[in-house]
This record gives C-alpha cells, sequence and structure tokens, in this order.
C-alpha cells in the first residue's frame, strides 16, 4: 500500500540475500532453544505437564516486544539505519542468553535451576523477538511489490539453512566430533552447552554482515517511494500503538485467524516433540528425563526439526514461489498447511525413529509457508509508514494461541491423555487443518499478476 511517486527499484539476488542474512543467526539460536530448551528444563526439574508453562516465557515477552520496537523502527533514522540498530541490539542480548541458558545450573544458590532457566528463555526470546520483527518490516521497505514473494521467500530459506545447522549441532558433536552427550543428573549435556556457545557466535557473525552490507533507504529516498515519512506524522508517541492497534485492517484479523491455529500447532511441536518422540518411538517412562536414551531422543529430534527446517529452505526458494505465481498466494499457503496436517498425523503411526524424517517433509512445507507467505500477503495490506508497528501488532496473532496452548496444553496433556505427548502432535495437525481453511477468506490486496520468481544477479 504505497503512496510514493517514484516506483521503487528492484534489487539484486546478492542484495536480496544480504537484506535477510541476519535472520539465519537469529534462525540458528532460536533452532537451538526449539529443539533443546524443553529437554534442559526437563534436566532441571520441570515435568511434562509444567513445561508448557516455563515456556510461556517466550510468547509473552513477544507479545510486549514486537509491537514497541514495531513502532519505534519505523521512527528511527540514524547513521546506522532505521531498522538496523534495533536487531543489533537483539542480536547481542541474544547471544548473552545463549550462552547463560544451559548453564542455568551454575545459578541454582539462588533459585531452582528450572526457574533460572525459564528466565534466561524469556531474555532470549525477547532479544530475539527485538532482532525478529525488524527483519520483517526491512524486506517490505526495501522491495517493490513484485518481489515481495521472493523476498519473504529468500528470507525463509536463510531461516531454514540456520535452522537445519542449529537444529543439528548436538547431534554432530556428539556423533562426528566426539562430544558426548551423558552428563551427571541435573546437568546439561556437554554437546548441547557448545552447541548453544557456537549458536551466539554465528548469530553475532550473521548480524553484523547485514548491518555492514545493507544500506537502508533515507527519509528523502522513502518518501519518494512510499509516500510521507512516518516522523512527519502528527502522532508518533507510545499510545499511537493503541491507535494504531484499533485500527487493525479488516484484512489483517483474517490473516490473523491463519496465524492462530498455524502456531498454536508450532508451539505444541516445538514443546512437546520431546516427550513424544522419547515415549512414542524410544518407548521411555515419561520419568525418564536423564538417561543416556532420552538424551540420545532429544539430538534426535535436533536432527529431524534439521529436517524440516531444510525442507523449508529448498520448498521457499525453489517451490513456493512458482507455485504462488501459478495458483496464488493464499492458494499456495493453504496447500503447504494441508500438507504440515498430514505430517504430524502421520507421526502416530510411525514407530522406528528414521521414519520421522518423511513425517517432517510436510512440516516443512507448511514452516517455509507461514514464515513467507502471511507477510508477502499483509504488506500489501497496510499502509507503509506503519510497517513496522503493523508487522510488530501482527505478532499478536502469533504469541497469543501459544500463551492459550502454554496454559491448557500442558494439563490437558496430563489430564485428557495421560501425559501421553503424542497427542499434541495429533492436535497440531487439526489446527494446521484450520488454518488451511481458513486461508480462504483472506483477501490478497496486493497480488501482483506475475510475481517474478527470477531476477537479475
Amino acid at each position: 500500500m504505497s503512496t510514493g511517486t517514484k516506483k521503487m527499484p528492484k534489487l539484486s539476488f546478492l542484495d536480496i540475500w544480504l537484506l535477510s542474512f541476519g535472520f539465519l543467526g537469529i534462525q540458528f539460536g532460536f533452532a537451538l532453544q526449539n529443539a533443546n530448551a524443553s529437554r534442559i528444563l526437563q534436566t532441571f526439574g520441570a515435568d511434562v505437564e509444567h513445561l508448557s508453562w516455563f515456556w510461556l516465557a517466550a510468547p509473552l515477552t513477544g507479545l510486549i516486544v514486537q509491537p514497541i520496537v514495531g513502532h519505534y523502527s519505523d521512527r528511527t533514522w540514524n547513521k546506522l539505519g532505521r531498522r538496523k540498530p534495533y536487531f543489533l541490539v537483539g542480536a547481542i542480548l541474544a547471544s548473552i542468553a545463549l550462552i547463560l541458558m544451559p548453564n542455568a545450573g551454575q545459578f541454582a544458590q539462588f533459585m531452582p535451576a528450572m526457574f533460572v532457566g525459564a528466565g534466561f528463555l524469556m531474555i532470549m526470546d525477547a532479544s530475539i523477538n527485538i532482532a525478529m520483527e525488524p527483519f520483517r518490516a526491512l524486506v517490505a521497505d526495501m522491495l517493490p511489490s513484485d518481489q515481495r514473494t521472493l523476498g519473504f521467500s529468500v528470507q525463509t530459506t536463510l531461516i531454514g539453512i540456520g535452522a537445519v545447522i542449529g537444529s543439528a549441532l548436538p547431534y554432530i558433536l556428539k556423533n562426528y566430533l566426539g562430544v558426548d552427550n551423558p552428563a551427571a543428573e541435573n546437568e546439561v549435556p556437554l554437546n548441547v552447552i557448545y552447541s548453544f556457545f557456537i549458536g551466539a557466535a554465528v548469530l553475532i557473525i550473521s548480524i553484523l554482515i547485514t548491518v555492514s552490507g545493507v544500506k537502508e533507504y533515507s527519509p528523502e529516498e522513502y518518501e519518494a517511494f512510499h509516500g510521507k515519512a512516518p516522523d512527519e506524522e502528527e502522532e508518533t508517541g507510545f499510545f499511537q500503538i493503541f491507535k494504531d492497534f484499533a485500527n487493525i485492517p479488516n484484512n489483517m484479523w483474517r490473516l490473523g485467524l491463519v496465524q492462530f491455529f498455524s502456531w498454536f500447532a508450532l508451539f505444541s511441536m516445538w514443546v512437546f516433540t520431546t516427550p513424544a518422540i522419547a515415549q512414542h518411538i524410544y518407548g521411555l517412562p515419561v520419568s525418564d528425563t536423564s538417561s543416556a536414551a532420552y538424551n540420545d531422543a532429544g539430538d534426535w529430534v535436533g536432527i529431524i526439526f534439521g529436517v524440516y527446517n531444510g525442507v523449508s529452505a529448498v520448498y521457499a526458494f525453489f517451490v513456493l514461489p512458482w507455485l504462488a505465481k501459478v495458483t496464488s498466494r493464499k492458494m499456495a499457503h493453504s496447500i503447504s498447511l494441508i500438507c504440515g496436517a498430514i505430517g504430524f498425523f502421520s507421526v502416530y503411526f510411525i514407530t522406528n525413529e528414521d521414519y520421522l524424517v518423511i513425517s517432517m517433509i510436510g512440516i516443512g512445507f507448511a514452516w517455509a509457508s507461514i514464515l513467507a507467505m502471511p507477510y508477502a500477503i499483509l504488506a500489501g495490506s497496510i499502509p507503509s509508514g506503519k510497517m513496522g508497528v503493523y508487522m510488530g501488532i501482527f505478532n499478536f496473532f502469533i504469541v497469543i494461541p501459544q500463551i492459550i496452548n502454554g496454559i491448557f496444553g500442558g494439563p490437558l496433556i496430563k489430564n485428557v491423555f495421560g501425559e501421553q505427548a503424542i497427542y499434541a502432535l495429533i492436535i497440531a495437525g487439526c489446527s494446521f487443518t484450520l488454518a488451511a481453511i481458513l486461508v480462504v477468506f483472506v483477501k490478497d490486496e496486493d497480488e501482483p499478476e506475475s510475481d517474478e520468481t527470477a531476477i537479475d544477479v
């Protein structure tokens, strides 16, 4: 939704790649968190029923942080840039949290280690949110409409690459570099600790590549392409966020409902996959959370999480833009979500851990689309001068379902399904199916006639 008088230039492949390269590091850290946080918290004493409660720290911080960061990044203009100052600060804080979280046991003299770990999880997720939100707005700022699907797809590809390596790193360190995973009771295995250290370094380096390689538009250039610069608007104070929330476009509400069920499913996967696989595939009792077999299950979850992220990288780069072009962005998203639902349902019928890789293929299709299509559609439905704040508010539809799932998911699994975490993945499949149906009611107000998949190198 641009009101500028000058047509935005198309960016080269290298420019688009650099635009989102920092997301590789963000997702590297995010993947380590997703694949290992439940294992770390259970090592420190959390049980299956309460796992989702500790995970509430993550979406609660996102609910608060992202709209604020989006609002102020819309109005930040300095020598470093407009969005870049925020994801640089977020990356530094997230790297510190990555180093501290697996070492939470060192602080157990102050309070139980699992609460310290949950606190570091909150700090980590808040910092990742600070870094993540401006990247969405940066792509919308810098790319014309007919390159946005491609831009978000490239971003998803980089997310997938970072997540593959981050998810698989504990397994790689143990099986190929000799860093063994057994540890004393209530201690995090060394391969996990070293993985978090490496993740902190990768996060900082990748963010610095984007910061040094991307030149954001100046206020004058921004106005020429998009219309009136946001810092010239009459109301720029903090409470403007609430006014913007009251004026959410109708199409954003429709997209938000799709996001609600999509992220409800994802939260179930991240929280419950490790105990689900340990119980359902490895045959371990619910109480077994510190044995070598349990840690083997946790390492394998990292591998299969790496698979779905790897699939998402390939799917986002080679298939998703093409599928959106030959059908529509809406249809591409709905098809991808259905594939993800099938992936979740299939886990129930698998008894061999190797076959879980097949399930992750469909989930990878859905993950790629969730990271790209809603944002490509949303960018055409909101005022360009409020891209940051509305991308931040859009995050409400990501964190609210996680909060609801976090409050009720654990008790549901314990009291209705007898602590059998596999049923959390069945619920996730149902949730993806609902999301796929609801995509039908979304309007793509800015879909170009031919959303280009080829770019100039």
